[in-house]
């Protein structure tokens, strides 16, 4: 039986039960670290670190001790979440020596534990989110104030006197629909167009229109803010198959043909 360093005083109980029952496991096997690293696939400095309380073991090294000592994996999969659990808490918790150990004291564990990177990880990733929303933001206040400035050239009115697209916070402002039909077709005073093709993420005036109209057919998209998202998406959709076209979702030629249609449904 080999004599056995003692655990770090710093570890968890939870993490402390669990090495000693690899240490046990290994005591069975009778097999050396490097005779232990040919059979599980982990070097035998890895299983030295292991085993001594440098570092915890993955979920895999763990399973494969299992099977080399002719344990339970499952039983030793739970005991192995639980301590990963309390390493990454980094709580320093003093107990008493485990049972089979010497009194030799081992120096406490200096290698980064791998939570702190997946730490690190998600504080990037959430830095990164928060970027590109700004920018999707941003875009869209520019996108609307263009289309804003278009209406007021096609009128020929003041840019003051035409609906407000963007608040100073960039939140889009609600549209006014104005009905009327002309010559067969319902229009809402905010694009005449009927082909151009609109779908997803495309924002203006036409967006606008469509939304009033699509509203007037009893299929609302919700709000009318001249942007193309999911509930917009959807309204096409149901008005789409409301009115026997194919489903996709996008405002083409035929779905602008029905939308200004005297008895679109």
């Amino acid at each position: 039986m080999p004599r056995w360093k003692e655990l770090p005083a710093e570890l968890h109980p939870h993490v402390r039960r669990l090495i000693v029952r690899l240490r046990r496991l290994k005591d069975r096997s009778e097999l050396s670290t490097r005779q232990l690293a040919a059979r599980t696939g982990y070097s035998a400095k890895s299983w030295q670190r292991y085993l001594n309380g440098r570092s915890l073991p993955p979920r895999e090294a763990v399973e494969a001790m299992a099977r080399v000592g002719g344990d339970d994996p499952a039983r030793l999969l739970v005991m192995h979440e639980i301590a990963a659990q309390r390493w990454a808490e980094g709580r320093v918790v003093t107990t008493d020596a485990p049972e089979n150990l010497s009194a030799t004291p081992a120096q406490p564990p200096t290698e980064q534990q791998p939570y702190r990177r997946h730490l690190r990880a998600a504080v990037t990733a959430g830095a990164v989110v928060t970027v590109l929303s700004v920018s999707v933001a941003l875009l869209l206040a520019v996108r609307l104030t263009d289309a804003r400035a278009q209406l007021a050239h096609d009128r020929g009115d003041a840019v003051a006197t035409a609906p407000a697209t963007v608040s100073e916070s960039l939140v889009p402002v609600i549209y006014s629909c104005r009905l009327e039909q002309r010559d067969g077709r319902w229009y809402a005073g905010l694009s005449r167009t009927t082909d151009i093709l609109l779908s997803n993420t495309h924002v203006g005036l036409e967006v606008a229109e469509a939304q009033c109209l699509l509203h007037r057919a009893g299929t609302a998209p919700g709000d009318i803010d001249g942007v193309f998202g999911p509930k917009t998406r959807r309204a096409v959709e149901r008005m789409q198959k409301q009115n026997g076209l194919i489903v996709n979702g996008v405002i083409d030629p035929p779905t602008w043909q029905a939308l200004r249609s005297a008895d679109a449904k």
